[in-house]
């Protein structure tokens, strides 16, 4: 039977081979050169806009995406996935605000390293990595909610990118969040359909396992290469 430390040897591995990506990931999820164009250029309430963009941002984000994969993995009940999912977006819906209307701003590699961390922390929890390796476990919960705070800083930050115009800026914030939860509700169905599928298969328990070590190498990876992003941007 796999061991914690096997599994993080697996992961490291894989995490080895993902680096041949880490400059494509370095640059990936941000707002499409066309999406800032026509916010730039069009200041005041743009309601519709802003609700597209952050529905678009969470359906595209593979780094949020992941997270809630690895949240929703061995969750069965609809009322457990509720409640998760709930945590996650109360926390990222404080941050995004927060972030964007009192002007805090965190490093983007730094809270994107942060995120790519909680992708990883929650495949090692579903492996039970903890209680294995460390004698405890971390409640769950809480972990879910403190997560989706640093998510909701890295959504604040790619906005504050964008250098909003203060003219309807509290609308389109308001807009931008209800766009990414709408997104995040169907990006979810989609993973929710898709696991409910798996887990009705045989290969569900045989597999499981290394999905979640394939799920924590990628997040791994995302750690790694916006550690690397963060230090290029220093000795450039």
């Amino acid at each position: 039977m796999a061991t914690p430390s096997n599994w993080i040897c697996r992961a490291g591995r894989l995490m080895a081979l993902g680096l041949a990506f880490a400059p494509s990931i370095c640059a990936a999820h941000g707002v499409a050169e066309g999406d800032a164009a026509f916010i730039q250029n069009n200041p005041g309430p743009q309601v519709v806009p802003f609700l597209y963009l952050g529905a678009k941002h969470m359906v595209t984000g593979y780094d949020h995406l992941l997270f809630l994969a690895g949240v929703i993995f061995f969750l069965y009940r609809l009322r457990d996935i509720a409640l998760y999912v709930t945590l996650f977006s109360l926390g990222h819906s404080i941050t995004l605000l927060a972030g964007v209307l009192t002007g805090v701003r965190v490093d983007p590699f730094v809270i994107d390293a942060i995120i790519g961390l909680s992708v990883a922390y929650k495949a090692f929890d579903n492996l039970g990595g903890f209680p294995a390796a460390f004698g405890f476990q971390p409640n769950p919960k809480a972990a879910v909610a403190v997560f989706g705070l640093a998510h909701g800083l890295g959504l604040a930050t790619k906005l504050q990118d964008l250098k909003l115009s203060p003219s309807g800026l509290v609308a389109n914030i308001l807009a931008f969040n209800v766009g990414v939860e709408a997104g995040q509700i169907v990006a979810l169905s989609a993973i929710l359909l898709l696991m409910v599928w798996w887990r009705g298969t045989s290969g569900f328990q045989r597999h499981a396992a290394g999905a979640n070590v394939l799920l924590m190498a990628a997040g791994l990876v995302i750690v790694e290469s916006q550690i690397a992003g963060f230090l290029m941007e220093r000795t450039a």
